[in-house]
């Protein structure tokens, strides 16, 4: 039988892969060559000829590299960016949507707030003071993630700041529907419905979903890279 490990070896020699990597690629390609041989011994074949049909299945070793070399070089960018970016971003994002329901479990309910409006209209706006209370400290969570994975300051701030991003992008998906649904809705709930978006238009919903949850998370993540920052220093200054 054939040393597939080392005639594998000599056709892809030319990786430019760190000596780890290039050994696994050899392994993996080497084991499937023999496989394939073995299936085709089982079946009656002669030794060359099991040979052949087995190095039948990789018609041109130069494209093959190239296509490794590819593959490998795609799952390297994406893997740190996974680990720097979309992870730390995933957290903070349940972390923040999964407090709301357990800070109501403890009965810390949102606070209402009235305003008056035209014609003297009173308008109650909900807002969650103890939620947005506990979001420095998650985006101080997505900011230490992402730092420790070896985020640039641009991923800290975004894994920090995501949950307003998404509620932000949410609504942007949101609100030009709207429309339709008040058109679509009865005489009382159209009247209801429209009390409710009219007045404040927009801004009450986004000032509460984006730019109050944004403001507190970005206070976390700033709190966390000055922290940072004053510990870098002493221990440059302690040296």
């Amino acid at each position: 039988m054939p040393n597939w490990q080392e005639f594998v070896g000599q056709r892809l020699s030319g990786l430019a892969l760190d000596v780890a990597e290039k050994e696994e690629v050899h392994a993996e390609l080497s084991a499937h060559l023999e496989e394939s041989y073995e299936s085709l011994r089982a079946e009656g074949l002669a030794e060359q000829a099991a040979i052949n049909g087995a190095l039948s299945q990789v018609a041109d070793w130069d494209k093959l590299g190239r296509q490794i070399q590819s593959a490998r070089r795609r799952e390297n960018t994406m893997t740190p960016r996974v680990n720097r970016l979309w992870l730390p971003s995933l957290v903070t994002l349940l972390v923040s949507i999964f407090l709301l329901p357990l800070l109501e479990s403890l009965g810390l309910n949102p606070q209402f707030f009235f305003l008056v409006g035209h014609h003297d209209r009173t308008y109650g706006l909900s807002v969650y003071t103890v939620w947005l209370a506990t979001l420095p400290f998650v985006g101080a969570l997505g900011a230490y993630l992402s730092r420790r994975a070896g985020g640039t300051r641009r991923a800290i701030i975004i894994s920090g700041t995501f949950p307003a991003l998404a509620f932000f992008a949410v609504l942007l998906s949101v609100i030009p529907y709207m429309g339709l649904l008040e058109h679509r809705l009865d005489a009382g709930a159209r009247s209801v419905f429209h009390t409710w978006t009219s007045e404040f238009r927009h801004l009450g919903v986004v000032a509460g979903w984006v730019l109050l949850p944004g403001a507190c998370l970005l206070i976390g993540v700033l709190a966390y890279i000055q922290t940072l920052r004053r510990l870098t220093q002493r221990g440059v200054s302690s040296v």
